[in-house]
């Protein structure tokens, strides 16, 4: 499976994408496929590192913070510094997430509140 190469079709099927996906996250520099030609090919390297950016898209990581973490990967062996990195990054998006959610829990209650006081507005015979 790591020898095996693909089209930018072949490898946004596997991974639920679309071939311009691919070549947005190229001019990002995220991934570099080799050229045969004018067509690119991508292989094991470039399908690990799209499934990387790709989850780190859907918790909620910036392409720039995803650059960063990638580029560690390649710079540094030991990949302490990444896993720092990503540990910051993890606890700062729960942190983030948990403010969300009191904020969802506020407005709700405050919808709530709303909505009962115009049905009863609205349910009250009006006065003769």
């Amino acid at each position: 499976m790591k020898d095996e190469l693909y089209t930018a079709t072949e490898l946004g099927d596997i991974l639920g994408v679309s071939a311009r996906t691919l070549r947005f996250y190229e001019t990002k520099q995220l991934i570099s496929p080799k050229r045969v030609g004018n067509r690119r090919i991508y292989n094991y390297k470039d399908g690990a590192r799209m499934k990387l950016i790709l989850r780190g898209k859907r918790i909620g990581f910036s392409l720039d913070e995803i650059k960063k973490f990638l580029d560690l990967y390649d710079a540094d062996p030991s990949q302490k510094k990444q896993l720092k990195l990503l540990q910051d990054g993890v606890e700062q998006r729960i942190a983030q997430l948990n403010q969300q959610k009191k904020d969802i829990t506020k407005t709700l209650s405050e919808l709530k509140e709303i909505q009962s006081a115009t049905a009863e507005a609205l349910n009250q015979k009006p006065n003769k």
